[in-house]
């Protein structure tokens, strides 16, 4: 799939040609492609049986890096509650009186307490409550995350679903688990499962380096931070299905896309004519 322009600006007549002038290279096109990847299938046990692939969307080389940038900085910025607040000098309880006379004291001229300089006065260019909240299309946002599952492939596995196998909650049987699959249990693997049971999730909540996700909270970061990713039959479906070349609801994005562009964009009251309704008085 790639997106190319027909004509572009530096390569039409519109330029003048002159004999000192430096040509211009044609513009590149932007291309979005699919990698494929084949993984093994493991069972409970930890015997390979059989393998699956992962088709997904993937941005160029180029530009894959940047574009993952993107995405987990607008996540963690978004993350930011921004409540840090402090008190300037002018609110601050107290301090209205002047501590001593301006003259006759050799000291230093004080008029106020709560001056900056001293403890429990007021702070200089401190905090106040802000909105760190930044945009980022769906279409960016949706092609970092396959980007990075794409490049977390090479350390990705997929087992057969164990919702079921786990009667009880046992941390023990779960690390006895993740070792038949070939996972250290001190390295950072994170779960990507369709459903995750209580007894699945009290199981694994002992173990630090273990995080469970479901498709509604999978992120960038956790991929990014994990050095193992364990996938089901069902979330490699998932996967195949949402991020890959074939999803079907980029139209129905870009429209959403378009309608909150038009809700934040400032209404222009300069072009409005005035109001002629008033009578005229002789």
């Amino acid at each position: 799939m790639a997106f190319s322009s027909t004509s572009s600006f530096f390569s039409t007549s519109i330029l003048p040609k002159s004999p000192h002038q430096k040509s211009f290279k044609p513009l590149k096109p932007l291309s979005i492609h699919a990698q494929l990847s084949t993984i093994p299938i493991l069972s409970f046990e930890g015997e390979k049986i059989g393998e699956t692939y992962l088709d997904l969307k993937s941005a160029p080389p180029e530009t894959a890096r940047a574009v993952v940038h993107r995405g987990i900085i607008t996540d963690q910025q978004n993350s930011r509650r921004g409540t840090a607040s402090t008190l300037t000098r002018a609110e601050v309880r107290g301090g209205g009186k002047k501590p001593y006379p301006q003259k006759k004291t050799g000291r230093a001229r004080r008029g106020s307490q709560r001056t900056p300089l001293r403890p429990g006065g007021g702070v200089v260019f401190g905090p106040k409550p802000k909105d760190w909240s930044i945009k980022i299309n769906r279409k960016e946002k949706r092609l970092a995350i396959s980007t990075a599952l794409s490049s977390a492939s090479v350390n990705t596995i997929v087992v057969e679903d164990f919702v079921d196998k786990f009667d009880k909650p046992k941390t023990k049987e779960f690390i006895e688990a993740l070792k038949r699959w070939g996972l250290d249990p001190n390295e950072k693997s994170m779960f990507l499962l369709n459903e995750v049971s209580d007894n699945v999730k009290l199981s694994s909540r002992n173990i630090g380096t273990v995080k469970m996700l479901t498709p509604r909270t999978l992120n960038l970061f956790d991929i990014l931070n994990a050095d193992k990713v364990v996938l089901t039959k069902t979330t490699v479906d998932y996967l195949n299905r949402m991020y890959g070349l074939d999803y079907e609801g980029e139209a129905e994005e870009e429209e959403e896309d378009e309608e909150e562009e038009a809700v934040e964009a400032p209404e222009d009251d300069e072009g409005t004519e005035p109001n002629e309704s008033s009578d005229a008085s002789d």
